[in-house]
């Protein structure tokens, strides 16, 4: 069965939707050891590469270990732990494809590095890289960043590149795009939202039309940045 590995504080509706979609929702635990908000987000506490690994935060719960050995990934633990302080908390937020990976090079993991040491790497400024990518096909992405914007752009993406705001994250002024959904990688793009209500949706729209791929609406409702919907 495909998984989704999600916030543990996602909405009934989006599990019920989730598991409509044929998902099994396995439910990232809550981390005490970074900021409230992001305590639950998948995209801090796992790094999941395009070679069927996963690292995860060397203090992840025993108990949701187990549960990501039976995805038949590889899981990893990170050689550094998590913390509150920036950029302690970013050295598995990293986005990579099957040729690139991309992130603040400066506070990577070791292990998530030494994973991906065949790859090209892009370096960019932005440390939340993956709360800021929002992939639509392996070269064509969403962003909020200028940094990523300009690095991926020269890197051959077609990158679209939105103002922030109108994203809800409790306890921040708002949040990023990529924290918002997750690529099926068979034609659709779920949403931990709906785009009808996010007030740059109608230019989401037209790029996912660009690519033929179609948006999946897990809430009727603003979007919210919920760490990445990841789905293996």
């Amino acid at each position: 069965m495909r998984c989704a590995i999600v916030d543990y504080r996602i909405s009934e509706t989006e599990t019920y939707n989730l598991e409509n979609l044929g998902y099994r929702v396995l439910k990232c635990p809550h981390c005490s050891d970074v900021y409230e908000g992001i305590s639950g987000h998948p995209d801090i506490q796992l790094y999941v590469s395009s070679q069927k690994s996963i690292v995860a935060q060397k203090k992840l719960s025993p108990d949701f270990i187990k549960d990501l050995n039976q995805t038949g990934y590889n899981i990893n633990l990170s050689h550094k732990a998590l913390s509150l302080k920036y950029p302690e908390d970013i050295i598995l937020n990293a986005f990579s494809t099957k040729d690139f990976f991309i992130h603040n090079t400066n506070f990577t993991d070791n292990e998530v590095l030494n994973l991906e040491k065949n790859k090209e790497v892009i370096h960019v400024n932005q440390g939340y890289t993956k709360c800021s990518i929002l992939p639509v096909t392996d070269k064509a992405v969403i962003t909020n960043d200028n940094s990523i914007f300009k690095a991926l752009t020269t890197h051959g993406f077609d990158v679209l590149l939105l103002p922030y705001g109108d994203i809800m994250l409790p306890g921040f002024n708002y949040g990023f795009i990529g924290g918002c959904g997750g690529n099926t990688q068979t034609g659709e793009l779920l949403f931990f939202g709906d785009l009808n209500h996010y007030k740059y949706g109608a230019e989401v729209i037209s790029f996912l039309l660009k690519y033929s791929v179609e948006p999946v609406y897990l809430y009727n409702g603003p979007l919210r940045d919920r760490g990445s919907l990841i789905l293996l």
